[in-house]
């Protein structure tokens, strides 16, 4: 007996993917997991003042804990998509998310294990990094593999979202408790509920067969996929890929300098400000400043201008005019004006979000950054510095889409050189 010609037809792939039933419990899931994953990544930013002043380090030795975290998150990116397609992303993040969010909440007692509490907190971001690095690339291939096509980007972009939330969420909730039982408090929190987020998703949405089968899996050892040749220098000959990739680690690091070291700024500038005040108030702006670049984005390549005009002028936007905004932070004295500059600066850099995607060499950004940010600030003892060099690494990227950045694809062959 012959199939029906409907069942022939059918994509074999479309068998492993989710209805529409587990599509949304499974977006909701991950929208709260990538939320947390920043829950306990922001927990040392907001946490580093009360932390140097217990253990007293100075801002060479607290930049080197806060870069120590992008250290380890560099390394896992390739591991973490080649983890994703072998074994399920989903059973990847599970298991990375059991092991961050044990080290986040053991985090206060490991500080305390000796002497050297510089040193067991540096490992213990390299150890949270290597772990949070392979969630992107684990996520992106879980989509790729169970999202039906039409509706990956929408659910990738509010997965997405969760960063924001998990930023506000530390900045707001982690603030009072800062005040309230101190730093350790933070940590336990983030540390805690990622437990008992991989509690839940392992009770009800996965099998403990599945999760089994993977840890034998990787027990075992991973054989490498052969992948096709990369004509690499070739293709970094071509001065548009350069622009591109310096354009994005540009904007990652301006970003991640900001995100390390804003709370320390607002709290030793203004010491009577609230926590809350200048931890919640600029990713409240960065949430709906993020929605409207996208639709902004779409909107004027539906109306009918070039793409690349498009992508320019979102750069100009999130690496020029959010630039401006930073050098303003160094050249103010109220704490009003230092908010809304703040603010404006990190709406503004969402923009950038529209021109690239996660990259692990992105990671890499943010150790020299942040560690460059701690060395200025200790050495000139002006936080106009640090913001200065924001402006600088910012514009530099500019200059350089501007110059060289295209929308096309690179084309390797002879015949389409010129997109």
């Amino acid at each position: 007996m012959q199939p029906p010609p409907d069942e022939a037809r059918r994509d074999p792939a479309e068998d492993t993917q989710w209805s529409r039933p587990e599509c949304q419990a499974w977006t909701g899931t991950l929208l709260l997991g990538t939320c947390l994953l920043y829950c306990a990544r922001v927990s040392m930013p907001v946490c580093t003042v009360s932390m140097s002043q217990d253990f007293g380090w100075n801002k060479k030795e607290a930049g080197i804990v806060l870069s120590s975290f992008f250290w380890g998150y560099c390394l896992t990116q390739i591991v973490g998509g080649h983890l994703g397609d072998r074994v399920g992303g989903e059973k990847v993040i599970l298991l990375s998310a059991s092991a961050w969010g044990l080290i986040t909440a053991a985090t206060p007692l490991l500080a305390h294990l000796g002497s050297a509490h510089l040193v067991f907190m540096t490992f213990s971001r390299i150890l949270t990094g290597l772990l949070q690095g392979v969630y992107f690339p684990a996520l992106t291939s879980l989509l790729s593999q169970k999202v039906r096509e039409s509706e990956r980007a929408f659910t990738y972009s509010t997965v997405g979202a969760g960063s924001q939330f998990g930023t506000l969420v530390t900045g707001a909730v982690g603030s009072l408790l800062l005040d309230w039982y101190g730093w350790q408090s933070v940590f336990y929190l983030s540390g805690g509920l990622t437990l008992l987020w991989v509690c839940y998703v392992y009770r009800y949405l996965l099998s403990e067969q599945d999760l089994f089968l993977a840890l034998g899996i990787l027990a075992q050892g991973l054989p490498m996929a052969k992948k096709p040749r990369v004509p690499w220098r070739q293709l970094f000959r071509k001065p548009s890929v350069w622009a591109a990739i310096f354009s994005q680690l540009s904007a990652a690091c301006s970003f991640f300098i900001l995100l390390s070291w804003l709370p320390t700024f607002f709290k030793e500038t203004f010491p009577s400000s609230k926590g809350w005040v200048f931890n919640v108030v600029p990713w409240l702006v960065a949430i709906p400043a993020s929605l409207f670049s996208g639709f902004l984005s779409d909107h004027l390549i539906s109306q009918g201008y070039r793409t690349i005009a498009v992508r320019k002028f979102m750069q100009v936007m999130g690496l020029g005019l959010s630039s401006v905004f930073a050098l303003c932070l160094g050249h103010t004295s109220s704490f009003c004006k230092s908010v809304f500059f703040a603010s404006a600066s990190i709406g503004l850099q969402t923009f950038n979000h529209r021109c690239g995607q996660h990259s692990g060499g992105l990671g890499s950004a943010g150790v020299v950054g942040v560690g460059l940010g701690g060395y200025l600030i200790e050495t000139t003892g002006s936080w106009t510095s640090v913001f200065n060099l924001v402006a600088a690494i910012s514009s530099l990227g500019l200059c350089a889409f501007l110059m060289f950045g295209k929308a096309q694809r690179v084309d390797l062959s002879p015949g389409r050189e010129d997109l």
